[in-house]
């Protein structure tokens, strides 16, 4: 296995330490934990492309093994964000079902005849970007509520700020930007599905 590679599997390997963080209310500044080790995932999502890119190690288990990693983040956040009642269900439930959709895509064209293994477009780079950029701004905002600095329109403690409004405004990019990727991702490998096939 490349470096490149490596960089996607460790992103991999950092869900769940990701989903601890989230998840277990005993961990001190478990929010704080979960932004590092987010952003952390973050980092090898942007650096294994490039290394992939300029030491020529592209290859067809990366192109499928990256845009994945970042689903498996990137699901497991936002399922968290809605438990902790950061993110609405069903905004979240129609990028998943985006996701779903788009894998599937994805193995269709990798089962058929001509092979093909679909690499990352620009429309699903973006959304991945932003919606990691979206997940991040809330976890910091949520930091800052944890540690006293702000708190939501109308609390007791810290600077009033418009957490939740901030909030879905990001998710709703964030789904308008998953909805026309995957649009795009199923029109351009439509041949793929084809039911007569």
């Amino acid at each position: 296995m490349n470096l490149a590679n490596k960089l996607t599997m460790f992103r991999v390997v950092l869900v769940p330490f990701f989903l601890i963080a989230m998840s277990v209310s005993a961990i001190p500044m478990r929010f704080l934990w979960a932004l590092v080790i987010f952003i952390l995932a973050s980092i090898t999502d942007m650096l294994d492309g490039k290394v992939a890119r300029k030491f020529n190690m592209v290859t067809n288990f990366g192109k499928f093994l990256d845009p994945l990693a970042d689903k498996i983040l990137v699901a497991g956040a936002l399922i968290c964000f809605v438990e902790l009642g950061w993110a609405r269900a069903w905004v979240v439930a129609v990028i998943l079902m985006r996701e779903f959709a788009v894998s599937g895509v994805r193995l269709a064209a990798a089962s058929g005849e001509k092979k093909t293994v679909i690499a990352a477009n620009i429309w699903g780079k973006l959304k991945t970007a932003f919606t990691m950029i979206a997940i991040i701004a809330v976890l910091f905002m949520n930091i800052l509520v944890q540690f006293g600095v702000i708190c939501e329109l109308g609390g007791q403690t810290g600077f009033e700020f418009p957490i939740a409004i901030i909030t879905d405004v990001l998710m709703y990019i964030t789904l308008a930007l998953t909805v026309i990727s995957g649009v795009k991702y199923i029109y351009d490998y439509r041949e793929c599905i084809d039911p007569r096939k």
